[in-house]
C-alpha cells in the first residue's frame, strides 16, 4: 500500500513539474482539494477545515493565498441548544439528531484577490473579485469587490480605486481571458497605469463586437 502511494506521489510530481508556474500553482491546490474550484493561476495552499456536508470553496483566478490562511467550511456550534457541545458528532447516543453542524454556506473568493497570512475566513463569506484581506483578519461577513478590508472581526479599511474604475475593471473581467492574452498583457497588468489598461480592454471589446 506505501510502495502504491509512493508510486502515485512521484507520478503527481511528474506531472506537475510538465505544466508551467501558472497551472502548476492552481493543480496543487486541486491535489489537495479534489471537489473544489480553482482558478488559472491562483497559489498558496489554504488549511481547509471541512465538516462532511456539502459545502464547498470556489476560488477565482490569479488570486494569492499566503501562509497559514485557515477557510472553515462550517463547525459551527448551537448556541440556541441547551449545550454547545456537538454530542451528535460524539457519541451514539445523540447520532440521530440533526442540525448539529451548523453552517453558513460555501466559501467563495473571486480572481485577483490577495489573502493575506493568518486570515481566517468563515462559511457563508464571498470575497469579491480585486480585494484584499490584511493579515491576521477574521472574515466573518462578505467583502465587496476591490476593498481592502482587515480586522477581528474583519471591517472595511478603504477603497483600492474609486467607484467608476472599480467598475470598468470588473467589465473587463481580465481574469476571464485567454491565459496566452493575460500573458502578453502582463506589463499593463504590473502598471499603476491604469488608463493605458482600460483602453486595452475597450478596445478588446470593440474588437470582439
Amino acid at each position: 500500500m506505501k510502495l502504491l502511494q509512493k508510486l502515485k506521489e512521484r507520478q503527481q510530481r511528474k506531472r506537475l513539474k510538465r505544466l508551467e508556474k501558472l497551472e502548476r500553482a492552481p493543480e496543487k491546490i486541486r491535489l489537495r482539494y479534489p471537489n473544489y474550484e480553482i482558478g488559472t493561476g491562483t497559489y498558496g495552499i489554504p488549511e481547509v477545515m471541512e465538516f462532511g456536508d456539502d459545502t464547498v470553496l470556489k476560488v477565482g483566478s490569479y488570486t494569492s493565498i499566503a501562509q497559514g490562511v485557515k477557510i472553515l467550511l462550517g463547525g459551527g456550534h448551537r448556541t440556541d441548544w441547551v449545550s454547545t457541545f456537538p454530542f451528535p458528532r460524539i457519541i451514539d447516543e445523540a447520532r440521530h439528531i440533526p442540525g448539529s453542524n451548523p453552517t453558513k454556506g460555501d466559501v467563495v473568493i473571486g480572481s485577483d484577490c490577495w489573502i493575506c497570512a493568518e486570515t481566517m475566513i468563515l462559511s457563508g463569506v464571498t470575497i469579491g473579485h480585486g480585494a484584499v484581506v490584511a493579515a491576521s483578519a477574521v472574515v466573518t461577513r462578505d467583502v465587496a469587490p476591490y476593498a481592502i478590508v482587515g480586522g477581528n472581526p474583519c471591517r472595511f479599511i478603504r477603497w483600492r480605486f474609486e467607484e467608476p474604475m472599480r467598475q470598468a475593471l470588473l467589465e473587463s473581467a481580465w481574469w476571464e481571458w485567454p491565459t496566452e492574452e493575460v500573458k502578453a498583457i502582463s506589463p499593463l497588468l504590473c502598471s499603476d497605469d491604469l488608463d493605458a489598461f482600460l483602453a486595452y480592454a475597450r478596445e478588446r471589446q470593440l474588437r470582439s463586437v
